[in-house]
């Protein structure tokens, strides 16, 4: 039995060189095109990265002083862009919002069951639960009031 076979087939077994270890230890070929790919493509977006930077450097540089001249018109159209696109979005949004209200609405009223009817079904019989109770207690304290009324003022 060779010192290879026995190194496979006996887990106590460690290897004495280095050249042993490197050997067990060596990449295969898919996990030296993946590091070789890692590198050239890290290698490209850091070039990337670079150049961009380095655009927009020298593009700020060059255009500061055109940029601080036509402040004073960039500035108010620059909120009034602002304003409009917010604007537009909260119109949207809330539009969005509607529908979807008339929408569980519709659905509700259908008898579909839309996603937290029951929890507004429950609501709905709490409310009208506790009206009832309130109702019943001004009924008896209002009657008791009347007596106490006509207790103080006989003649009323």
């Amino acid at each position: 039995m060779t010192d290879r076979q026995y190194a496979t087939t006996s887990p106590a077994f460690a290897p004495t060189s280095i050249l042993q270890k490197l050997r067990d230890h060596a990449p295969n070929s898919a996990q030296l095109v993946g590091l070789a790919t890692l590198l050239i493509s890290g290698g490209i977006l850091l070039l990337l990265s670079g150049l961009t930077l380095t655009a927009t450097v020298l593009v700020l540089i060059f255009f500061a002083p055109l940029i601080i001249i036509s402040s004073p018109i960039w500035v108010p159209v620059g909120f009034l862009i602002f304003v409009t696109i917010s604007g537009l979005l909260s119109f949207l949004g809330f539009g969005v919002a509607v529908m979807a209200a008339v929408s569980w609405i519709y659905r509700y009223f259908r008898g579909l069951h839309p996603p937290g009817s029951d929890r507004f079904n429950y609501a709905r019989t709490r409310l009208a639960d506790t009206a009832g109770h309130v109702k019943d207690y001004a009924r008896e304290y209002g009657g008791y009031l009347q007596s106490k009324v006509k207790d103080a003022a006989p003649s009323a």
